[in-house]
């Protein structure tokens, strides 16, 4: 369970660090982001939900 909340903090980490140093980039980024088909953006979510699996599956075999 100290994994799970290790690593969503880290999570959280990271993406406060991305608003921290590009909040004018992240904004250009959230207006790019809105205009995308809902099945890109569901299409890019489960790309990366099975990159990160496997990426922790390799760490931790």
């Amino acid at each position: 369970m100290a994994d799970l909340f290790t690593a969503l903090a880290l999570a959280i980490t990271i993406e406060g660090a991305a608003y921290a140093l590009f909040p004018d980039g992240m904004k250009g980024m959230m207006r790019q982001v809105l205009e995308l088909p809902t099945t890109t953006l569901r299409g890019a979510g489960l790309t990366a939900m099975v990159f990160g699996v496997a990426v922790v599956w390799l760490i931790r075999g």
